[in-house]
Parts: C-alpha cells; structure tokens; sequence
C-alpha cells in the first residue's frame, strides 16, 4: 500500500503502490487478452444465474425498495442506532472501540492482539479490513494475518490484490491457482492438479491448521442488528463459521453503515443479498453472536466502529446513498467497463461501479486516481437496474464528475472551451456562424465519417473515444432551406 496523500491524512484509505489514474491502469489491462477472457467468462455466468435467481421471486421489485427505504432510515438516523447497538453490544458482554479513520481503526485492532500474546490471527473475508489495509498493518506490528476464504487466500498466496468484491481472485483462472499453490503453499500435496476438487482439497488441509491452532480471529460485519446487538456475517465455504466459534478472543471491524434496525429488517437483506451475488435462494452459511457467552464462542469479542469518511458522505444529499450499499457485487457483474478493465484498474478494494462512487467518497478527490474514478463508466445504467437496494450509480457518477473539476482541479483548456462555449450559446448569430464553421471543418477532422483525433489540448477528448463528424448542414440552416419541411425536402 501507499502511504496516504497529505491532503485526505489518515483517514483515507490506501490505494495500490504506484497506481495511475484509471484511464491509464484500464489500457493496459484491456490489453490483456487473458484477462478479458477470465473476466468475460466468469461476469457472463454470475450474471446469467443472478437474474433466474431474481425472476423466481414475484415481489423484487417490493423487496428492492424496501431495502432501500431500511437503509434510508437507518442513515437519516444513523446516530440513534449506533448508541443503541453499543448499548446492546455491552449489554451482552461484548466491548464497542470507536474508529475515526483507518489508523485509528488499524492500531485498536493491534493493540488488542497485543494484548492476547498471539502473533497470528485468522481471517474472515473482510471488505472493510481491506478498506483499512488491515492485513499490511498488523505486518508492521509483527503479527500475521491469513485469509481463510479460499479466494482471499488465492489472493494472498500470490502476492496479488483483490479484483471483484464476492470473487476477488476471479481474474484468475485454475492453472494459474494450480501454480501459486505449488509454489507458495509448503504442505501441497505433490503432483497437485488444477481440478477444482484437488484445489479445494490441498485448501482445505492447509487452513484446517490454523482454525485448530489460532487464539484470535478478525471478522468483517455484513449486518448488524441495532436493537439486539447481534452481528451477522454471511459466507458460503464455512471458513467464517470456523474463525467466527473456535478462537477465543473475536475482533469485528464494522462500517458505521451496517446497521439494521431489527430482526424483521434483516430477514429482507437475506433475501436480496444471497440472490444478488451468489445467485443462491438462501446463504449456505449465516452466522450470528450477540456479545459473548461462557462456554459458548469466543470469550472475548470486540467491535469496532469504522467511520473512515462515512460521516463526511453522509452529509452530501445525492452521494450518501453508495452508503445503503450491502456488497453483492451485482453491479460488477453487469458493467461493461469492469468486465472489460478488472478490478485492479480502480486502484481501490472497492473496484467497479460501486467502488468508481464509494472511494472517491471515502477518500476524498484529490489524488489523480480518485479523480478520474467518476469517469470510469459509460452511464448505461446496468449498475441501478442490478442494484439490490436502488443505488442511482450513474446519477452519483455524474454528480462527482461535477465535483471532480470544481476548484482548482479544472482545467485551463476545459474551462477556456467552456467559456467560448457560453459565449457562443449566448448569440443566434455566433451560434450560426460556429455552425457553419464546423460543417465546413468536416473534411479536415471527419474524414470517413468520424473525427479520430482532435488536435491540441482537445485530443484528450478523442483519447478515448471517437466523435462523429459535423453534419454537412446544421438543423437550423435545414429549417430556414425548407421552410421548417414544408417544401417537403428532407434533411441529407
């Protein structure tokens, strides 16, 4: 990870070393054919299954909504419901730690390791100690962190980062974990194949000794029901079922945003979640505690409360709604940007449309990568329509574009370009003039029909894209030929 940009300090969260902007990350990995195809086949079969598993129900559109009315809620009384969770929380033996940004959250989480005398630790996949670079962190302190999810373990056995929120070793094919598993995992069996049963197998074997040996285990929260003070955390292999029961001391670093009012709420986020990422009717593994009991679980169980620009998010009207997000990937799956860039070109745990309006939030956009971020999308709109709880990704995108070149970060060229286009807009006569300047331009910078390439400054715009060539008359100069169409010519 990279150290932090001085002008978001310690609450941003970290970005990947030496990560350019996203145009530039993203050029490079649409040229990866192997890539692509990893990426194509395994978005095409996820999305395929998700929308059978959605067209079962009659009332997702109702379920839809309701999550997003429970989400709303809960943000516009955010600070009631994380008095009340503490409450419960220490009510039942459990103790609450409150965590404004990531070092914050990242030293809570050491200290209290620290304090057990252990220098390993196990993990459940964990968006938000991803968020903090949790993993690197504890490093430093000295303490090992392993990944049980057997993507996450794929991911860190190959030195590599995460790509995709439910799957994030899915740029990754069988051969390629064949091979990071002979190479870094000292108990493979020989002659591992690339089967996914043997892989599955050689994992299994290889974490089966750290459950029985860990003494502290590190969780995410995927909800956490406020009036109660029960955490729930959902996975599908059974790893977070076993670090969740067997250490003795349980940490859980929760975004502020995970709350739940009630029992009854939830039973409609374990409807829509399940059915959004793995395209499965129920979660094969939902696990639930409320505090700590003797001789039941974990002894001791901590809960930290990560902020982390949550606050600062919540406070813009239009942006704050990335916050009722639950994690289901769905919006990866259905992004033609994504499926074509990866997860690694976001330059953020959060990749695809989600992360394209959650990081710049989080940290604030004053790095290149986070400014360029907002653009990261062709505002199709297949991020909503997939959305479990009707997050409006393209409205968010569009509104930190505006953000994006407010102030200082505007360009010199867009704003002089701007400001000849007001001018111009300002005058039918300057409008008609700059009308017949650019048909008349057609042959120079259209040729075939399509303008390439613009010259000077304004090449960045047809970096990306192709423009089609002005037409050879304008609508207004058609209207005033022909009488508004009355002469009965049409428009060539």
């Amino acid at each position: 990870m990279s150290p932090k940009s001085k002008a978001e300090g310690a609450r941003a969260m970290p970005t990947y070393v030496g990560m350019p902007s996203f145009p530039d990350a993203a050029r490079r990995a649409v040229g990866d054919t192997r890539l692509r195809h990893n990426l194509a086949h395994a978005t095409s079969t996820i999305r395929g299954r998700r929308a059978d598993a959605v067209a079962e129900l009659d009332d997702w559109a109702a379920l839809r909504e309701a999550g997003k009315q429970i989400k709303d809620h809960v943000l516009a009384n955010l600070g009631h419901y994380l008095r009340l969770l503490e409450e419960r929380v220490t009510a039942a033996g459990g103790t609450v730690h409150w965590a404004r940004d990531a070092a914050e959250a990242n030293r809570i989480v050491a200290d209290l390791v620290k304090a057990t005398g252990e220098t390993e630790v196990v993990k459940v996949k964990s968006m938000a100690t991803q968020e903090i670079g949790l993993n690197e962190a504890l490093a430093e302190e000295g303490i090992a962190a392993y990944e049980t999810d057997l993507a996450e373990l794929i991911v860190q056995l190959g030195h590599d980062r995460p790509s995709h929120i439910l799957v994030p070793a899915i740029h990754r094919n069988r051969s390629d974990i064949r091979d990071i598993f002979r190479r870094e995992m000292a108990d493979a069996p020989p002659g591992l194949s690339d089967s996914p049963a043997e892989l599955a197998e050689a994992a299994r074997r290889h974490l089966r000794a750290k459950f029985l040996s860990a003494k502290v285990a590190v969780s995410g929260v995927n909800f956490a029901v406020a009036d109660t003070g029960t955490l729930v955390v959902l996975e599908s292999e059974g790893n977070g079922r076993m670090c969740l029961t067997l250490p003795e001391t349980l940490i859980s670093v929760m975004g502020v945003e995970k709350l739940v009012p009630s029992w009854r709420d939830l039973e409609v986020f374990l409807q829509l979640l399940p059915r959004s990422s793995t395209a499965e009717r129920m979660n094969p593994y939902t696990s639930t505690w409320t505090g700590s009991t003797p001789g039941d679980g974990p002894r001791d169980f901590h809960l930290v409360l990560l902020d982390n620009g949550r606050t600062d998010t919540l406070r813009d009207e239009v942006g704050r709604q990335a916050l009722r997000c639950i994690r289901c990937s769905a919006c990866l799956n259905v992004c033609p940007v994504y499926s074509r860039a990866g997860g690694h070109a976001y330059g953020s745990p959060y990749p695809g449309p989600i992360g394209a309006i959650l990081s710049p939030q989080i940290r604030g956009i004053g790095s290149e990568v986070d400014a360029s971020l907002p653009y990261a999308s062709s505002l199709c709109g297949a991020c909503f329509e997939a959305c479990p709880v009707a997050i409006d990704i393209p409205e968010v995108l569009v509104h930190l574009r505006a953000r994006s070149v407010e102030g200082p970060r505007r360009h010199p060229v867009e704003r002089a370009v701007m400001g000849v286009a007001g001018w111009t807009l300002r005058s039918p006569a300057r409008l008609g003039m700059a009308q017949r300047a650019a048909s008349a331009s057609r042959w120079v910078v259209g040729r075939n029909g399509r303008i390439r390439r613009l010259p000077g400054p304004l090449k960045a715009w047809t970096d990306t894209r192709d423009a089609p060539a002005p037409p050879k008359e304008s609508f207004r100069a058609w209207w005033a030929r022909t009488d508004g169409g009355r002469t009965g010519e049409t428009k060539k």
